[in-house]
């Protein structure tokens, strides 16, 4: 996922802003305890105030396939919603 050259840098913008929108606070706790990273540097790196590094971009990974997941969960529910407004609205 990440290459040498994205190291000892902030994420990508696209990166964090999706890792935002996709991410609780409880997303970063889990995995805080889960990686040993903590959760302000996972706050940090996702916020871009502190840099990727070998050692935590563990949590960044385990953050992004976190985030995939809650991504798709909230598509299903949009699409659930959609079709409870179109069905209020029309009867």
């Amino acid at each position: 996922m990440f290459q040498d050259n994205d190291y000892g840098k902030p994420i990508s913008e696209k990166l964090s802003a999706t890792l935002r929108r996709n991410a609780t606070k409880n997303d970063f706790a889990n995995i805080a305890s889960r990686s040993n990273i903590s959760f302000s540097t996972i706050r940090d790196v996702v916020y871009r105030t502190n840099s990727l590094t070998k050692s935590n971009s563990k949590a960044i990974k385990m953050l992004t396939r976190t985030a995939f997941k809650n991504s798709i969960s909230q598509k299903i529910e949009v699409e659930n919603d959609t079709v409870f407004f179109d069905e209020t609205l029309n009867t």
